[in-house]
């Protein structure tokens, strides 16, 4: 395993499935198991899977002024968030361009917890709270377990009242199997699914305990790389692999705006103020490239970085691509010129791996009118 500053209580369950524990922004996470994948992933479509999400950061904001502090670093009108509700939001520098995601928490009526990956959320929140009535804990203690699929929310409703009724984007104070928790219908997946916020302490308990009992109904563990598979279905992007900073401009430093990302539907209306608002609304208009989908004529999945062209012109990168046993397709989220991110033109992927045909196609492949997550009942 990669040197980590952060761990995961559930390090021996994930070597014990056939994990080495590769680094994600300084946690060792199970990236695979010894399992097939296209099983997990399966798994999670038609039944439900079992994710330690826990690299995940964790950040508590408490005090008067933690809302001031969410309302300047993030796109979203925070006074609109009540307690047990939360949000997907961004975070931009200072020219406009994106640097984090997060989804805020609103715990209590001055308590927050923002949640994100390997941007730069946590370095915000600390350099705004500065000289402010607010105090910032990062919570490496609350391990994040990811319960996601069709059956999470039948498994679920046997331990937990009220579950049922808890709305897309809210968040609950409870217990499992006698322990403290904090659900949440989010995910990373498109499915109906659930976080389980709890204590490093129980979490070996709880996550024991969801596999035993979810056997039956075919629950299973699910390792962080089935995440991939799931979010190009579903249009869920991972900063930053599908970012310029991993696919550079020549002669031009890192950094994509909401525009071009399909993310500008995270400001919300009439919102200014926020880090970077001038130069996002100047940006409009402006972009470089268009996140789009890639449907691709293949038994297989496409690389990493393979090339799309265009009438014999690189146009675009894959920067995740994805094949379904389930529905026999070779899809992909690309980076693509603006004039070929309409619905049905016609591409071609060449990659050291695979040289085929393609289409452009819109994004989610999967739901797109999400109705399994937001699902009543």
């Amino acid at each position: 395993m990669a040197l980590s500053w952060r761990f995961s209580v559930l390090g021996d369950r994930h070597r014990a499935l056939g994990s080495k524990l590769e680094d994600w922004s300084g946690m060792g996470t199970a990236w695979t198991y010894d399992k097939d994948i296209y099983a997990e992933h399966i798994a999670v479509r038609t039944k439900a899977g079992l994710m330690d999400v826990s690299g995940l950061k964790k950040v508590h904001l408490v005090g008067p002024h933690a809302i001031n502090v969410l309302e300047y670093i993030t796109t979203r009108d925070m006074t609109k968030i009540y307690p047990g509700r939360s949000v997907y939001a961004c975070m931009l520098n200072d020219r406009g361009h994106f640097t984090d995601d997060c989804i805020v928490y609103r715990t209590g009526p001055n308590s927050w917890m923002l949640v994100h990956g390997s941007g730069s959320g946590h370095e915000e929140v600390v350099k705004q709270s500065l000289g402010r009535n607010v105090a910032v804990l990062f919570d490496d203690d609350l391990h994040d377990l990811s319960l996601q699929g069709p059956l999470a929310v039948d498994f679920l409703a046997k331990h937990v009242p009220g579950i049922r009724d808890l709305k897309y984007f809210h968040h609950m104070q409870t217990t499992l199997f006698g322990a403290p928790a904090m659900i949440s219908r989010t995910g990373y997946t498109g499915e109906r699914g659930y976080e389980l916020f709890v204590r490093g302490q129980d979490a070996p308990k709880i996550w024991d305990t969801i596999l035993a009992e979810g056997k039956s109904m075919g629950i299973i563990p699910v390792c962080f790389s089935v995440l991939d598979m799931l979010r190009v279905e579903s249009y869920l992007l991972f900063y930053p692999y599908d970012n310029s900073q991993m696919y550079p401009f020549a002669n031009e430093q890192p950094g994509d705006s909401l525009w071009e990302l399909g993310l500008d539907f995270t400001v919300s209306p009439g919102k200014t103020g926020f880090r970077g608002a001038e130069e996002h609304a100047r940006l409009k208009g402006k972009e470089r490239f268009k996140i789009f989908g890639l449907l691709i004529e293949a038994d297989g999945p496409a690389d990493l970085g393979d090339e799309v062209f265009a009438d014999g012109k690189k146009v675009g990168v894959i920067t995740c691509p994805c094949y379904s046993k389930l529905t026999k397709k070779s899809m992909a989220i690309m980076r693509v010129d603006l004039a070929c991110a309409k619905q049905g033109t016609k591409l071609e992927v060449r990659g050291k791996n695979l040289k085929a045909k393609a289409i452009a196609h819109t994004i989610s492949f999967d739901d797109p009118e999400k109705k399994k997550r937001n699902a009543v009942g």
